[in-house]
């Protein structure tokens, strides 16, 4: 059996793939995928209510259960849910195999119920998200604080 990555490195992988893209990870919130993917959904919930311009500073006032994520409170929501989905993908596709290739992602998002509008154009418009060997995977957070939350 060809093994390329440990299984059990879900967090290195996701934390790994953030970081790579300037965004903060806040302690447990994004440990294990059930959590990444629950949390994930938990932003995504918020976005839904509060408009796809909305800041996380807006997110975490509108939820319970992500504090945590102040740290990134000056980021475009939309851009920050969209690369913790991407990588809990990579993280996911890493962890349990060989990588990820971009279908898997879709499945990967339909299967966890983690689409939000214009996700397909928000990905092909940001592929560094997904691709380690990007060269403008570090100007990602720029983009992030830029945004003022629009993605669109």
């Amino acid at each position: 059996m060809n093994q390329c990555n440990n299984s059990g490195d879900f967090k290195k992988y996701f934390n790994e793939n953030m970081k790579d893209l300037g965004l903060p990870v806040p302690q447990t919130l994004f440990d294990n995928f059930n959590a990444a993917v629950a949390n994930a959904g938990l932003i995504l919930e918020a976005l839904g209510t509060l408009g796809k311009g909305a800041t996380m500073a807006e997110v975490i006032k509108a939820t319970t259960g992500l504090e945590r994520l102040k740290v990134a409170a000056s980021l475009g929501a939309s851009y920050y849910v969209g690369a913790v989905i991407g990588s809990i993908a990579v993280a996911s596709g890493r962890s349990l195999g060989c990588g990820s290739r971009i279908s898997d992602m879709f499945v990967f998002l339909h299967k966890n119920n983690l689409t939000f509008d214009g996700w397909n154009s928000f990905y092909v418009r940001n592929p560094e998200i997904l691709d380690k060997n990007s060269r403008f995977r570090v100007a990602y957070r720029s983009k992030a604080l830029a945004s003022n939350g629009a993605y669109a």
